[in-house]
């Protein structure tokens, strides 16, 4: 928006010939995510306690993790209320709108899946409930995946463009996997798995103070940095990637994403004073296998968000296992509380999974240029 502020009534004098570079629109919504937290977490945490908002701990088949859980009972959730509006309001400030389809969609994303965590949220707040039933939030997160699909899909029928649509692969300068070799099934179907499961990766992975939204900063970072390059027609050609005209753009909704999450981890730091819930974690997720899919860079995801990942896995692996055999392969997933049932504190546990995050999206980064 200040974007087309300026051009409409300004010559693009110095220093407003700054919002031309999206590398300083990026600074800004960061710094803007960050402080608009600071100011405004303060009353969002007490109208979540005036309101009776809190973590309710119910009675898990897990034994050896509910005295664990007790220490977050009444502590303040639905947190992610301030994570969406901070990002809303620094991606709207700060992104352009003109020409750029991909700036809306972004900001439908986390609006959306936003939308459908408060939903989420508010239900479990009523003790007869655990949130929505598991069908209904599937066809929920399966709608919002298809039209995300379909607006890709559409963007790149209208620029000609449908050979973007591929998985590209890590160590390979030219190859590329067609999606859309047999019309839009494939690449409607790789839209959903991406979607869907980041949100509910991001969503696992929040179990502890600070884990989820410390992990959304480097995986923020990491996809912001391939989104500025797609977006670059100078640089996607030297680095043998897809030139995707407008995806700078989404780097500044990311740049917004990292400074809402840094600011929201001041108050979410152990103790935390307040939970992000699925408010928060669904539309986190949304966003970064959104960015994921528009740069055409999935195993940038896949790489730098591989804690995210590793706890999405290490639940799949123990249902699938206790199911099949009636064993478990862990001792408790997701992952995280494993090692809380080894009496590690929490503060080493967050620490330890954050320095492995940074190392895993510097990884990912070094894979651009490995080809």
């Amino acid at each position: 928006m200040l974007y087309e502020l300026f051009h409409s009534f300004l010559h693009w004098d110095a220093p407003a010939n700054l919002l031309r570079y999206i590398s300083f629109r990026a600074a800004g919504a960061a710094f803007t995510a960050f402080v608009l937290s600071l100011l405004f977490g303060p009353a969002v945490l007490a109208w979540l306690e005036r309101h009776g908002v809190k973590e309710k701990v119910q009675k898990t088949p897990a034994e050896l993790l509910e005295p664990i859980l007790k220490g977050k009972k009444n502590v303040p959730t639905m947190g992610g209320i301030l994570l969406c509006g901070t990002i809303l309001v620094s991606g709207i400030l700060w992104t352009r709108f003109d020409n750029n389809p991909y700036t809306v969609a972004g900001l439908g994303i986390v609006l959306f899946f936003g939308a459908l965590g408060l939903l989420d949220d508010w239900i479990k707040l009523k003790e007869e409930y655990h949130g929505l039933r598991a069908w209904v939030k599937l066809l929920l997160v399966t709608m919002g995946s298809l039209g995300v699909a379909f607006l890709l899909y559409w963007f790149a029928v209208q620029d000609g463009k449908l050979s973007h649509l591929s998985l590209l692969v890590p160590f390979a300068k030219n190859v590329r996997i067609p999606l859309v070799f047999a019309g839009p099934f494939f690449w409607f179907l790789w839209c959903w798995l991406v979607l869907a499961g980041s949100g509910n990766a991001v969503n696992l992975t929040d179990g502890l103070d600070g884990l989820a939204a410390g992990l959304a900063v480097f995986t923020g970072l990491a996809l912001a940095v391939v989104c500025y390059l797609a977006g670059r027609v100078d640089f996607a050609p030297y680095l043998y990637i897809p030139y995707v005209a407008g995806a700078g753009e989404v780097a500044v909704l990311l740049a917004g994403l990292v400074g809402a999450s840094m600011g929201f981890l001041w108050f979410n730091c152990n103790p935390a004073m307040v939970f992000m819930g699925d408010t928060g974690s669904l539309p986190l997720g949304g966003l970064l296998g959104y960015a994921a899919l528009v740069s055409r860079h999935e195993y940038v995801l896949l790489v730098s968000g591989g804690l995210f990942v590793a706890e999405a896995l290490s639940v799949i692996i123990q249902v699938t296992s206790f199911k099949l055999t009636g064993k478990r392969v862990f001792l408790i997933t997701p992952i995280h509380h494993a090692f809380q049932v080894k009496k590690m504190p929490e503060n080493r546990i967050v620490v330890r999974f954050w320095i492995l995050g940074a190392i895993l999206s510097m990884m990912a980064l070094a894979m651009l240029k490995v080809r």
